[in-house]
């Protein structure tokens, strides 16, 4: 415990401090919404890494980057007399109060719901209380809200899983794995052609279905991709150690040799 507690006023007061004309930081006075975007996304990546990594008293420092991220846009829509913090907040306890009703009864924080919802029954009425709100902003389309920058990954799930909420979906997983097997053989015919627009055309359809797989399966996309290649980085380091120790660079074998060494991270 720290002998003084800092508290969400005081984080408010450092970002004014840090962005005082006068007396600020010259890195933070000449930021703007768009520059410190970059700084947000790697936050966000180092929160996740840390997760991942069990990290935890390394996840309270990033998710205390991550918190810095959000007072730094206030601070700028404050500024700009477009927003504050306290909307900030306002708007996502009426967020959070209006898509859990099961939870809040009539709509206030300390309304308490007699009977207990089950996860399908929240995660239908979530996507019917988020429908609603995008009717009642009039926005284009079912896919209108889905941002551009997020990761291809997560971003073609999200697509999916919105198609599927109007029922344009397959109906199992035997039927999505029957359409990534077409998606592979068109792109074995474009490689065979070898049309390099072609090539790429279908190596995206391979992909989407890959992740329309593993969404069928409940699988987060992104999540899985990354077990996956964490996995292959402690194998490869494995192999890189083992070719140390015979006296050889990774470089320097033949894929005999590699494959041995493969097969021997993949057993250890």
């Amino acid at each position: 415990m720290h002998e003084h507690e800092y508290t969400i006023a005081d984080l408010l007061r450092v970002m004014q401090r840090l962005r005082d004309p006068q007396t600020g930081c010259p890195w933070d006075i000449c930021q703007d919404f768009h520059s410190i975007v970059p700084s947000t996304l790697e936050e966000c990546y180092e929160l996740v890494d840390a997760i991942e990594r069990n990290d935890y008293p390394h996840v309270a420092e990033e998710l205390g980057d991550v918190l810095f991220q959000v007072i730094f846009y206030a601070q700028l829509g404050e500024e700009s007399a477009l927003f504050s913090f306290a909307e900030v907040v306002n708007n996502l306890v009426e967020k959070l109060l209006r898509r859990h009703p099961h939870v809040f009864a009539d709509g206030k924080i300390e309304g308490v719901v007699s009977e207990r919802s089950s996860v399908a029954e929240v995660k239908s009425s979530w996507e019917e209380i988020k429908q609603s709100e995008r009717r009642s902003r009039q926005e284009g389309g079912i896919l209108a809200d889905i941002p551009h920058a997020l990761p291809a990954l997560p971003r073609a799930q999200k697509i999916q899983k919105r198609a599927a909420g109007v029922n344009f979906d397959w109906n199992d997983v035997a039927d999505v794995i029957i359409r990534l097997e077409q998606e592979i053989e068109e792109l074995r015919s474009a490689i065979a052609a070898g049309t390099a627009a072609e090539i790429a055309d279908e190596m995206g359809d391979v992909l989407y279905s890959c992740v329309n797989v593993s969404r069928h399966l409940s699988l987060d996309a992104e999540s899985t991709l990354r077990r996956s290649t964490s996995k292959f980085e402690k194998r490869f380091r494995q192999m890189e150690a083992a070719a140390t120790r015979s006296g050889l660079a990774l470089i320097d074998m033949n894929n005999d040799q590699l494959d041995e060494l493969w097969e021997q991270a993949k057993g250890s």
